[in-house]
């Protein structure tokens, strides 16, 4: 799939945390929303693999921004995403028409408190833990309460009746229901530890079924996220704010939490005029942000405090609990904006430099156009044996190793750089040619005078001599040389145009090296049976592993060789045999 540079960027600075990401279209419309576990991996997948379904494939194709927001863990995720789809109803989501909310665990304020599982939070009845991803969670948790307190068969509310006269089990009740808050508060290891002693004990007495039956719930506990921060009934209509600033830039995050749920965020990103506080800016986000969103949250949390300047805004700093959580996470996602304005400033910086790097060459060769494309040659070989030859392609005065390719040199025998190279190059943009691709505007020949008229030659055989600009660049003292000119060029050591020169001629000879050594080690591997007629490698495997060795093979006797791989087969190595025999003597 062609990906455009402008989504590459983008996928490049993606967070490896969970989170939940935005698809817009060229029009700003928003396309789809989705969760994930590693936004990274989870939004690059959309791009680097083909989609069975094809309004997978359409809804990429349209994709032209993409925007994501950072979470804690994947449950947060989860129903971040739930909000957001029910809020926003993008086209290329499933809605959930039902409405469909997560499970809590409720404990009643009743003198003798009640446990359950709902889906409705009632303000005043009870305490609430939760959400949970799902209601097995719950019921493993509220069946371990139920076995400390609910014995020989009594149901939940006949054991209540029956306690309710009796002082002392009253009081121990209410303990386990302490006990039992602890633990849905985050500290399941006391609980972990208990039922594993339970399922030893089971085991001891041979009890297996039960000790299955706890093992279970073990592991079912340990997989268990305990608390989410996206969405907490003590947290209703409130703006969160966080801000983090660096010499030039200062980064807002902006979070409107409604009904206990995240529904909207906002990155907003301040260039620095004058020397401003963090409290200063934050305050001007604060203002710009509320309005711009028609807020009437009567209450803030923010990570530095500020003076309130705002009519019935309560201004707080949280240090503990879910609004801390809240924050910290606000906080995380601005950190984030400022870690994407870094890495764009830097790509910022490199474009620049190259840009800077290619008219530099432009002027030192020159050249009619900027070399926004270059390619360079070497061949390789050891006396005439195995002989290669390497195509490196640079773009925008970087590698492009995808572009790179190899070459065995086909109709050349013996030593001879010069014909080599006069092969390749034609190969090489006789296919660029028949393929209707994009030619460099530079050639850069790693030789001097005798290799640069080689490639000149092939250049002329396909009438590209005027259309591309060619180089030689001998290895001795750097010279430079031109077509059809004597005297070469000498660039200063210190010259940009010179390193990205030698950049490409040591990239092409390093890539040229490493495949000849590939196929020189792979030639040396060959026995003499590779070269029989009618002896396949299985055919080799088997003599050489019952023989021991290619002499030993060539030494055997006929009977010996027609009982291993067949009459047939071992008449062709008889004769091979005898071949290398007469040879010698001759």
């Amino acid at each position: 799939m062609n990906v455009s540079d402008h989504i590459k960027s983008a996928l490049q600075g993606l967070s490896a945390e969970p989170g939940v990401y935005h698809f817009y279209d060229a029009k700003e419309a928003l396309l789809y929303i989705g969760k994930a576990k590693n936004l990274k991996r989870r939004v690059s997948s959309y791009f680097n693999r083909k989609h069975d379904s094809f309004k997978t494939t359409y809804m990429v194709r349209k994709i032209h921004r993409i925007e994501t927001l950072v979470v804690d863990n994947e449950m947060d995720a989860l129903l971040l995403e739930n909000n957001l789809i029910k809020k926003y109803q993008p086209r290329y989501n499933i809605l959930l028409k039902d409405d469909k909310t997560y499970p809590w665990i409720c404990i009643t304020n009743d003198s003798l408190p009640k446990v359950y599982q709902t889906r409705k939070v009632e303000k005043g009845k009870g305490q609430y833990f939760g959400p949970y991803v799902n209601s097995e969670i719950i019921k493993t948790l509220i069946d371990f309460c139920s076995e400390l307190f609910y014995t020989e068969g009594w149901t939940p509310n006949k054991y209540l009746n029956r306690i309710a006269s009796n002082d002392d089990e009253v009081l121990n009740y209410n303990e386990i229901i302490i006990e039992f808050k602890m633990l849905l508060k985050g500290n399941t290891q006391a609980l972990i530890d208990k039922l594993i002693r339970d399922r030893n004990s089971f085991s001891q007495k041979m009890q297996y079924e039960k000790a299955y039956v706890v093992n279970q719930k073990i592991n079912i506990l340990k997989k268990y996220q305990y608390k989410s921060v996206i969405v907490s009934p003590t947290i209703n209509d409130v703006d969160v704010f966080s801000i983090v600033s660096d010499q030039d830039y200062a980064y807002v995050n902006f979070f409107k939490v409604s009904s206990g749920a995240i529904i909207q965020a906002h990155p907003m990103e301040i260039k620095k005029k004058l020397d401003e506080t963090d409290e200063e800016l934050l305050s001007m986000a604060i203002t710009e942000i509320r309005q711009r969103f028609h807020s009437t949250s009567k209450e803030a949390f923010l990570n530095i405090p500020i003076e309130s300047k705002w009519q019935n805004l309560k201004i707080s700093v949280p240090k503990i609990g879910d609004k801390h959580k809240l924050v910290n996470l606000c906080f995380k996602n601005a950190k984030n904006i400022q870690k994407n304005r870094i890495r764009k400033n830097e790509e910022l910086r490199h474009r620049l430099d190259n840009k800077r790097v290619l008219e530099q060459l432009q002027h030192d060769l020159r050249l009619s156009s900027k070399p926004f494309h270059i390619e360079c040659f070497d061949n390789s070989n050891i006396q005439g044996t195995n002989p290669v030859a390497a195509c490196v392609v640079f773009r925008n005065a970087k590698p492009s190793k995808k572009d790179y390719r190899l070459f065995n040199i086909k109709t050349v025998s013996g030593p001879d750089d010069f014909a080599s190279m006069e092969e390749v190059v034609y190969r090489r943009y006789k296919r660029l040619m028949n393929e209707g691709q994009n030619l460099p505007q530079l050639i850069v020949i790693d030789g001097g005078k005798g290799q640069l008229s080689s490639a000149l030659k092939s250049l002329e055989k396909l009438n590209l001599q005027h259309t591309i600009a060619i180089i030689g660049i001998a290895k001795r003292l750097e010279e430079i040389f031109f077509p059809n000119d004597s005297i070469p060029l000498y660039l200063d050591k210190r010259s940009e145009s010179l390193k990205v020169i030698q950049q490409l001629r040591n990239e092409a000879h390093r890539f040229s090296i490493n495949h000849h050594r590939n196929r020189r080690s792979k030639n040396s591997l060959e026995t003499s049976l590779d070269n029989i007629v009618g002896i396949g490698p299985k055919t080799i495997n088997t003599l050489i592993s019952y023989f021991g060795s290619v002499k030993r093979v060539l030494e055997a006797h006929e009977d010996e060789l027609t009982k291993l791989v067949g009459k047939c087969k071992a008449q062709l190595i008889l004769n091979k045999n005898n071949s290398n025999y007469k040879n010698h003597n001759l």
